[in-house]
């Protein structure tokens, strides 16, 4: 028999010390330190025996492939980043920072779910009481009788559900509040988590049922507890968006099923949280004229192309250090493309207070705004328009060239079925199939102005 030995492990980050400390001498946290107990390593003849498998290996060619086939929730938007829907014995771990829609999102799936014939779902909070989440389904109108809800903390009476209400899905809110009771820690310690979420992930494999599980998030936006707990599930989906704003979106960071590259977009309200199958149209201002300070560009989050409107404000200022402020954007990219503006493009913006933002709480950090955030900027300084039905695309380098951005087919086919006929594009960029957009190509942003009809402010003028 294998003996056991005592040790002392921090549930804040897994750090390991032979005896107990009251302060982990790794992350510094106080009062962390729990007595774990482990097996010694076997060694000799019991560390070769072999055992009797219970199932034998059979062919690949053998195995049924449609029992890892994905089922629709009903939430189209879910769906497209889980790639066709849940997979029967699969366990989903959604993360964000609260109050984000995380439990709002997962009742709707329930709903969803259990609105389907046969099918039954069983949602497990550990955070609210049972009326208060039955206060968020009348209000949201995720109300069904093969809805089950259960306000339990205990993972054995968690289990005990399962078995007598057999669901074909379970929501789990959260993993970090639920706890092992046979398993030392702290509910949410490193322990408990690991514990938890390996009971929870044993069961999906063994009966089937699909379990989508609630996580937490640190400080810096990562799901909380150790990065372990990502590798134990399935699919890791990040469920993000600005309070101040209704818009949320779904990104796929991890998914065994399908691709990790796809966005979901939902908005949430007061009564409820609905997909938004065309989301390109939140990120733009709807008017009938050109607007000076204004540049439309293609972003791709993931392999979603999103259309959206990059707006630039310049004010002349007598403060030896004006000011330079930014919303939706990257501060570092868009202090580059103002050095460049300047610099290779002859717009000077010395002594001009600079804003420059973006519509509908999108955000732009992919260098293929770079084109789109100079014009905006040149066009607020020369107080010109931009040409009505432009789309902006390119990279803009040190040296004023505009370069090659990924995916322009996809970009400007998003752009061409919203109605914008023109697309100024770096050069030698791959021609779109089918045509029906005029493309102009330029080399430098210089050409881009020039081509723009925008003239900016020369130094010689002032």
């Amino acid at each position: 028999m294998a003996k056991t030995k005592p040790i002392f492990r921090c549930s804040a980050c897994s750090h390991e010390v032979a005896k107990w400390v009251g302060k982990c001498p790794d992350c510094g946290a106080w009062g962390t330190v729990d007595e774990a107990v482990l097996a010694a390593t076997p060694s000799g003849a019991s560390a070769r025996r072999a055992m009797l498998p219970s199932t034998a290996a059979a062919p690949i060619s053998t195995i049924d492939s449609q029992v890892t086939k994905a089922r629709a929730t009903g939430v189209s938007e879910l769906d497209r980043v889980l790639g066709g829907g849940v997979v029967p014995g699969s366990v989903v771990l959604l993360s964000g920072e609260p109050g984000v829609g995380k439990s709002t999102l997962l009742l709707e799936v329930a709903h969803r779910w259990a609105a389907q014939p046969g099918e039954k779902s069983l949602y497990v909070t550990a955070e609210e009481s049972a009326g208060q989440v039955r206060l968020r389904a009348d209000r949201t109108g995720a109300v069904h009788e093969r809805v089950y809800l259960a306000a339990e903390s205990d993972l054995s009476i968690l289990l005990g559900h399962v078995e007598q209400v057999r669901p074909s899905l379970l929501v789990v809110d959260s993993v970090q509040t639920m706890l092992a009771p046979d398993v030392d820690g702290v509910i949410g310690g490193v322990t408990q988590v690991r514990a938890v979420t390996a009971a929870l992930t044993s069961l999906a494999k063994v009966s089937g049922v699909a379990v989508l599980l609630v996580g937490h998030v640190t400080k810096d936006g990562n799901v909380a507890g150790p990065r372990t707990l990502e590798h134990l599930v399935d699919v890791v989906l990040q469920f993000e968006g600005d309070k101040n704003s209704t818009l949320r979106m779904v990104r796929g960071i991890k998914n065994r099923f399908g691709s990790a590259d796809e966005v979901g977009c939902f908005e949430l309200h007061e009564d409820g949280i609905a997909g938004v199958d065309d989301p390109s149209g939140l990120f733009l201002h709807h008017r009938t004229d050109s607007v000076p300070g204004t540049a439309v560009t293609v972003a791709m989050d993931g392999k979603r192309p999103l259309v959206g409107e990059v707006q630039g404000l310049t004010v002349k200022t007598e403060i030896p250090a004006p000011r330079r402020a930014v919303s939706g954007l990257d501060y570092n990219r868009v202090a580059m493309v103002l050095a460049v503006l300047q610099s290779r493009g002859r717009v000077f913006l010395g002594k001009h207070d600079v804003y420059a933002a973006t519509v509908g709480g999108m955000r732009l950090v992919e260098p293929a705004a770079d084109l789109a955030i100079a014009l905006a900027i040149a066009s607020a300084e020369s107080d010109t328009a931009l040409p009505a039905g432009w789309v902006v695309l390119g990279e803009v380098g040190l040296a004023g060239e505009v370069r090659k951005v990924t995916g322009l087919t996809r970009r400007l086919a998003e752009a061409q079925r919203l109605g914008f006929t023109d697309a100024v594009v770096p050069p030698g960029s791959e021609k779109m199939k089918g045509g029906g957009m005029r493309i102009h190509e330029v080399s430098d942003l210089r050409t881009a102005i020039r081509l723009s009809g925008l003239r900016g402010r020369r130094e010689g003028d002032r």
